[in-house]
């Protein structure tokens, strides 16, 4: 077991991460690329409109982050879309520019008008989907998916094929599907795609390995959280062998919202060890921008980039914070750019007062100091919250007069 890989000056997680037989299990790719898709999914977030300027500000800190991936819209919106996705691909910015098309053959024009590099080409194959919502047979799915990867293809697009709803495809549809266009019209890699976010683990496990070992060509993991289960999805189907991850900054996207882009990151740095090229130390300024630009907020201990991921009310290891980060937290909040912080209120204890009189260079008895607590205790229970700064040194007063 390496031990540099669990525990270093920035992060202590579990060693059981590393063990060989747990690890001998994987069929990790070689590489692993990040797909944000902020640009389109994120901005699929009932409310969220992103102006052509917004999406350009947010494309070039994406790349400044090293996302090797973008997004950036879906041509056969709107003429601004379509403007922004030029504009960004004008930038010449170090990250591949992507379009998301369907199956159509003026979709995949347009994309090619605004210069991108690739497309992703969308084609339902879920059977709720085929049945209900299109009303299409397996049949048109092929001949719809193998014309519009031709169409991609005679462009010279690197051409990703979404055949989502995968995760509620009939399993003798999809294998199908595969092979005809394995045999017709073979895209330069193939999404499995949780579009309800419906999956377990271990069916995408399943899906994953089965569509590499039909297709023979990297896979694309896609999620959605309406069961909690993006990241884990992301991350199994890294172990299963998919080679690209998409995700949105925040977790923002429909419904539910996406994979997280700060959190598949780090959990893919961090815990599993995969270096993926990508600067962790401008993650929160990514996500600031595009809460900012969005007015999506998030949620104050959301992981990776909420406000209050390092703080502490409950007065056990107050100190430890402090003086040892990694002994009550698996990063170190400097490593996030972040500062641990203490505060006080109802589950506060004696260490925590004394912490909080140190910071300010306070001197008490041990006996104000005990009765100091019980006062803190009392105002947090009466605020049902947190004291302030200002509140605590009011308390204080009245054993310094």
């Amino acid at each position: 077991m390496n031990k540099r890989a669990w525990r270093t000056e920035n992060w202590w997680v579990s060693p059981y991460n590393f063990r060989e037989e747990y690890r001998n299990s994987w069929n990790l790719p070689k590489f692993i690329k990040i797909h944000d898709a902020t640009l389109r999914d994120g901005e699929q977030t009932p409310g969220v409109v992103l102006k052509k300027e917004e999406k350009i500000r947010i494309a070039e800190k994406l790349s400044e982050v090293g996302i090797h991936r973008i997004e950036a819209g879906m041509p056969a919106v709107s003429e601004e879309d379509r403007e922004a996705i030029t504009e960004i691909k004008k930038l010449n910015l170090p990250s591949t520019i992507f379009g998301f098309v369907r199956a159509k053959e003026e979709d995949i024009a347009i994309a090619k008008d605004c210069g991108v590099d690739g497309v992703i080409i969308e084609v339902p194959i879920g059977k709720p989907k085929l049945d209900y919502q299109f009303k299409w047979s397996v049949d048109r799915v092929i001949e719809n998916s193998i014309f519009a990867i031709k169409k991609a293809k005679e462009l010279d697009l690197y051409t990703v094929y979404f055949p989502y709803d995968t995760t509620r495809a009939e399993e003798n549809d999809l294998v199908k599907l595969l092979n005809e266009i394995k045999k017709y019209a073979m895209p330069d890699s193939v999404g499995v795609v949780d579009t309800m976010g419906c999956a377990l683990p271990g069916a995408t496990d399943y899906l994953v390995r089965l569509v590499k070992s039909i297709m023979n060509i990297p896979v694309e993991i896609h999620t959605h959280n309406d069961f909690g289960m993006a990241l884990a999805n992301s991350i199994t189907a890294v172990m299963a062998g998919a080679e690209v991850v998409h995700c949105c900054v925040n977790g923002i996207g429909e419904r539910t919202g996406n994979c997280s882009t700060e959190e598949i990151i780090v959990a893919l740095e961090i815990l599993m060890n995969i270096d993926i090229g990508v600067n962790i130390s401008k993650l929160q300024e990514l996500s600031d921008l595009v809460r900012d630009t969005t007015g999506f907020e998030i949620v104050k201990n959301k992981p990776i980039v909420g406000p209050e991921i390092f703080t502490r009310e409950s007065g056990i290891g107050a100190d430890a914070i402090f003086k040892m980060p990694l002994s009550m937290f698996a990063l170190n909040p400097e490593f996030l750019n972040k500062k641990a912080k203490l505060v006080l209120g109802k589950k506060s204890g004696l260490m925590s007062i004394n912490v909080k009189l140190q910071e300010y260079n306070i001197e008490l008895e041990e006996e104000q100091k005990q009765q100091l607590l019980l006062d803190v205790k009392r105002m947090g229970m009466e605020k049902k919250g947190n004291l302030t700064d200002e509140e605590f040194l009011i308390l204080v007063r009245k054993y310094k007069s």
